[in-house]
This record gives C-alpha cells, sequence and structure tokens, in this order.
C-alpha cells in the first residue's frame, strides 16, 4: 500500500446524524427531533445539552430529507401589502415570533398592493411548498385568489383584509365600529363638517370605515357631502394632498378621520402648511395607533387595531387548519379601541 498516493481518494467522512446526536446528549431521538423542529415541548436545560451536541459534532438539520418524510416544508408563506407600514410590520413580527415558536420558517412576500406582484409571489411559494399561507389580499383581489388556493389545497388565512361574497378563513379588526366610535367622538365634540381622508375605494378595510362614518352622520342627522370624502395614497404625501384640497372648499371641514396613521400624519403636514395646529383649529383621528402616534408633535388620536394581536390570531388560526384541513371557516373579528391624543382636543 503506498500512503497519499496522488491517484487514491481519501474516504468520505461519514455525515453526523440525529442518532449521534441524540448519544451524545444522553437522549431519544425523538427528543433530538423535537428540539431541532423547536418544539416547545422540550424543557429548557434539555434543549441546551442537545444543541451543545449538536455544536460539538458539527450537525446540520437536513431540512429537505425532512420534508420528503414528513410531506411537509416547515415553512410558511406571509404575504402582505406594505411592509414599510408600521401595521404591516408589527403584524410581521407577530406571525414570526409565533411561527418560530411552533418550529416553522417564514417566507416573506411583499405586493405592493398590486395583483399581478401578488401572483407572481403566491407562484413561487406554491413552487417551494409552503405548508399554508397568511395574505392580506391586494386591492382589486378577486375570488379567483381563493379558488387557486383551494385548487393547491394550500390551508391559508386572510389577514387584515377580506373577500367579499364569500366564507373564508379571516382574522382582522372591526374597521366598521372603529370608525363609528371615532365619527361619534368627533360628532359630540361639536363637529358638523367632518372630512374622511385616505385608501383606495378598492380596499374592503376602507369601505367598511367609510361605512361607519356614514352611520354615525345619519345617526345624528348630519347631510352626508360626497366632497368631503378624498381617496389618496396611503402616504403621508397623499394626506397631505388631499387636506389641502379639502381645506380649498368653500366650506371646508373642521376635523377628519383618516383611513390610516400614516394619512393621518400627512393631514398634520397639510395643516402645518396652512397654518393651521391639529387639535387646536382642526381635529384628526387617524387608524391602526401605531408606535409613532404617540410620538407625533402633537401626538395622534387614533382607532387602535391590534396587529400583533392580529398576527398572532392569524397565525393561530392556520396552524389549526394544517393539522385539520377540514375545518369549518372561521371569521375572527377583534374590538377597536378609541385613542384620544393631542390632535384631537377640540370640544
Amino acid at each position: 500500500m503506498i500512503p497519499n498516493h496522488p491517484l487514491s481518494s481519501p474516504k468520505p467522512a461519514r455525515r453526523v446524524t440525529l442518532l449521534d446526536v441524540a448519544r451524545k446528549a444522553g437522549v431519544s431521538r425523538a427528543t433530538a427531533s423535537l428540539v431541532v423542529r423547536n418544539s416547545p415541548l422540550i424543557a429548557a436545560y434539555t434543549r441546551e445539552k442537545v444543541m451543545a451536541a449538536m455544536k460539538d459534532l458539527g450537525y446540520v438539520y437536513h431540512r429537505a430529507a425532512a420534508s420528503l418524510r414528513s410531506q411537509q416544508t416547515g415553512v410558511i408563506g406571509l404575504i402582505i401589502t406594505d411592509i414599510t407600514n408600521p401595521f404591516f410590520a408589527q403584524l410581521t413580527v407577530s406571525c414570526e415570533t409565533r411561527l418560530e415558536e411552533a418550529g416553522y420558517s417564514v417566507l416573506l412576500g411583499n405586493t405592493s398592493d398590486t395583483v399581478s406582484k401578488q401572483d407572481r409571489i403566491l407562484a413561487m411559494m406554491h413552487e417551494f411548498s409552503v405548508d399554508g399561507i397568511l395574505i392580506c389580499p391586494a386591492n382589486d383581489t378577486d375570488l379567483s385568489l381563493i379558488e387557486r388556493l383551494d385548487q393547491w389545497q394550500l390551508p391559508y388565512v386572510l389577514v387584515a383584509r377580506y373577500l367579499f361574497e364569500r366564507e373564508i378563513n379571516y382574522v382582522g379588526a372591526d374597521n366598521l365600529l372603529g370608525a363609528q366610535l371615532a365619527t361619534e367622538h368627533l360628532v359630540q365634540s361639536g363637529h358638523r363638517r367632518i372630512g374622511f381622508i385616505g385608501g383606495s375605494p378598492r380596499s374592503s378595510a376602507r369601505s367598511d370605515r367609510y361605512q361607519g362614518y356614514c352611520n354615525v352622520l345619519q345617526r345624528y342627522q348630519i347631510a352626508i357631502d360626497p366632497g368631503l370624502s378624498v381617496t389618496s395614497p396611503v402616504t403621508r404625501e397623499g394626506g397631505r394632498a388631499a387636506l389641502l384640497e379639502l381645506l380649498s372648499l368653500s366650506d371646508p371641514p373642521t376635523a377628519a378621520l383618516c383611513y390610516n396613521d400614516i394619512v393621518a400624519f400627512g393631514v398634520m403636514l397639510g395643516l402645518q402648511a396652512a397654518g393651521k395646529t391639529a387639535g387646536k383649529d382642526f381635529d384628526v383621528i387617524g387608524f391602526d395607533d401605531i408606535e409613532e402616534a404617540a410620538l407625533w408633535t402633537p401626538s395622534l388620536s387614533s382607532v387602535a387595531m391590534s396587529p400583533n394581536e392580529i398576527g398572532l390570531r392569524a397565525t393561530n388560526l392556520l396552524l389549526s387548519l394544517i393539522e385539520n384541513p377540514d375545518n369549518s371557516p372561521q371569521r375572527i373579528v377583534l374590538p377597536p379601541k378609541l385613542v384620544i391624543r393631542q390632535s384631537c382636543c377640540r370640544t
């Protein structure tokens, strides 16, 4: 035998297995498997022993092989409309945290609120064989989305926005009630010319919020003026431009309910440009109550929609569907809360 002969090939090192890890840690292979899948059933001390053994042995979890055995990938698709919106950022973190606890990884897609991009993201997630989908539908989404997901036999939950005329798994907040709470506060503060600013008319959330606004005006026998409702991009600039448009009317509003907090920030910037101050010359209420609302100057009154709770409840519902795909559709609607701050102090 000639050692180190140039034509000889070294014997490849044997791949470290999960059984090796279990033996080193002094646990069963089943326990080691639960650790690598991040199961909450494992005690912290046991988890630490197994993780230390994995590190010492150089063990690498072979996700592809595990997927073939279980017929699951351990990946969930999360599709949202605007990752730059703090509401969706908070919702994303909530979903991701709960999925991580359950042993899943997240494949994130941002549609920029366009159906064509949403279709491409969905197709990509289907190719990756995700185990389920959490999705906030883009504007103009129709029921073909649901038909496609049903055809793929893929568990899904709609988040924050729903689709009309269909019983579908959905988790969101009560937009109608939230708008009613906000509008009633403005009416009881003495306002009779109240603007409704921002959002797309094709959004289920805006439709419900506008309906809540109209319900209160009708209850107080205040005429609904279509000229006081202005759609806009869901941006600060969109809110600013819409507010300046309303202030140019011969009989302008004295207060506004905004589609969301981002639009409301733009409205407050528009008031500054017009030499007015929110809460002093003009009352403003937003929607969502993102963290920035309390930090704005003046601080923004808002309808709190609990994105963290929506994300948690939606994720739990999806995990339940993955375990029990024949469950009947559930519609979970969370109650909102009106938070009054400095932007709404007129009486």
